[in-house]
């Protein structure tokens, strides 16, 4: 008997207590690098095969799910919840055809518009001088070389 409550007590006294871990995610997540494509007459780039309504524009990765704005470094995140006031203009004038996933109230809108946002946006979009053609500053991919990898990731060998 004396065993067995020496045993019991060794085994409690063992025992390593485990801590819970919460995984939270945020956003969305993607299998892969998405390639993107640019959109014509804009400064925003999508990516039309992602599982997800992604777009790559000043530098930063934006996505639009679940009806709220996300931004990050990188196509894998860590995803940022942005308020709708500074969400980039450029963003919210994307073409509802270029959402690879429309939530399922805007299919019934046209696509060659942007999406009817609420109020919450404002009114006033614009871009920041900022914002301006910087695209165009990009050197290599002004020039063509338009392989699916943004250029900032292209210039850290990420892509």
């Amino acid at each position: 008997m004396k065993q067995v409550l020496l045993g019991l007590s060794l085994v409690t006294a063992m025992a390593v207590p485990v801590q819970a871990q919460v995984h939270v995610q945020i956003g969305f997540q993607l299998p892969g690098p998405p390639p993107f494509v640019v959109i014509p007459g804009m400064p925003v780039y999508y990516a039309p095969q992602a599982p997800a309504n992604v777009f790559f524009y000043a530098h930063q990765y934006w996505g639009f799910a679940d009806g709220g704005w996300y931004v990050g470094p990188s196509w894998s995140g860590p995803w940022t919840v942005v308020p709708p006031m500074s969400v980039p203009a450029a963003i919210l004038h994307v073409p509802l055809r270029y959402y690879p996933v429309p939530p399922p109230p805007w299919r019934a809108w046209r696509g060659d518009r942007p999406p009817q946002w609420e109020s919450h946006y404002g009114r006033d979009w614009h871009e920041e001088d900022h914002e301006r053609n910087w695209r165009e500053r990009e050197e290599h991919w002004a020039r063509g070389e338009r392989n699916g990898c943004p250029p900032g990731l292209a210039r850290q060998g990420r892509c």
